[in-house]
C-alpha cells in the first residue's frame, strides 16, 4: 500500500472513522492522567511554588502550536508539489487547532511569567515569535475565507505558509538565537542533564502524548468535515449549472 493512497478523499474518510474513536480514547486517558497527576500529585518547585503546574498546559500547547505550524508547511508543500487536495484540507483544518494552542500557550506563558517576572508580557524574542506566528496563523484562515476558489485559496495559503514557517522555528529556537530575554531555556532536551526532574518531567511527558493526541484527532476530524464542504459546494455547483 502506498501513502498516496490516503488522498483519496473517500479512503481518507473511511480510514480516519476507523482510527478516531481509538484515538479519542488514548487522548482522554493521557490527558486526564497527566494533567491530574500533574496537578495534584506533584509537589510545588522550592522557587516557583505552585505555578510551576501551569507547565503542564503551557510546555505542551507551545509544542503544538509550532508542530500545528509545521504540519501545515509539510501539507502545503504536498499540496504544491502533487496537487492532492486531501493535503491542502488538512493544512485548513490544522489552522484554527494551532492557532487555539498559540493562544492557550499566550495566555499561560502570562499567567505563569506575572508572579516570576513581575508582568504580564515582555517583548521577550520567544514570547514576540509567537504572537506573531498567532497572527500568521489568523492570516492564514483569513485568506482561505476570502477566496472562492479553493485552488487558488490552497496555492496563495502554501506560499503564506512557507512564509511563516520561519517564525515558527524562531518561536521554537529564539531562546538558542538570542541570550537576552526574559524566558528560560528549553524544558526538555535531548541533554538529560537540562531537563527538569524526573518528578515533574515523565507527567509532562504524558500531557504532552495527550496533546498531541487531541490534534491529530482534531485534525482527522476538520479534515473530513472540509472534505464533506468541498464536496457538498461542487455538488450545489453542478445543480446551479443544470
Amino acid at each position: 500500500m502506498s501513502l498516496w493512497e490516503y488522498a483519496n478523499p473517500v479512503k481518507f474518510i473511511r480510514t480516519t472513522d476507523k482510527v478516531l474513536p481509538w484515538i479519542w480514547v488514548l487522548t482522554g486517558l493521557c490527558l486526564v492522567t497527566g494533567l491530574v497527576w500533574g496537578f495534584f500529585f506533584t509537589p510545588d518547585d522550592f522557587r516557583q511554588g505552585s505555578t510551576v503546574k501551569i507547565i503542564y498546559i503551557h510546555v505542551p500547547s507551545a509544542l503544538m502550536a509550532i508542530n500545528a505550524w509545521l504540519m501545515m508547511l509539510v501539507a502545503s508543500l504536498i499540496w504544491i508539489v502533487r496537487r492532492h487536495h486531501v493535503s491542502a484540507l488538512a493544512a485548513r483544518a490544522a489552522a484554527p487547532v494551532g492557532a487555539v494552542m498559540t493562544m492557550i500557550a499566550l495566555a499561560t506563558g502570562a499567567f505563569w511569567g506575572q508572579p516570576m517576572w513581575g508582568t504580564w508580557w515582555a517583548w521577550d524574542p520567544r514570547l514576540t515569535s509567537f504572537l506573531i506566528l498567532f497572527l500568521f496563523y489568523l492570516g492564514y484562515m483569513a485568506l482561505w475565507e476570502a477566496i472562492e476558489n479553493d485552488d487558488t485559496a490552497a496555492d496563495l495559503t502554501s506560499i503564506l505558509c512557507l512564509v511563516g514557517s520561519v517564525f515558527a522555528i524562531l518561536s521554537r529556537y529564539a531562546v538558542n538565537f538570542w541570550n537576552q530575554g526574559l524566558h528560560q531555556g528549553a524544558t526538555l532536551s535531548l541533554d538529560k542533564e537540562e531537563n527538569i526532574s524526573d518528578v515533574f518531567w515523565i507527567p509532562l511527558l504524558v500531557c504532552i502524548a495527550g496533546f498531541v493526541l487531541l490534534f491529530i484527532a482534531l485534525v482527522f476530524l476538520r479534515t473530513q468535515t472540509e472534505i464533506r464542504a468541498r464536496r457538498t459546494r461542487a455538488l450545489l455547483a453542478r445543480e446551479g449549472q443544470a
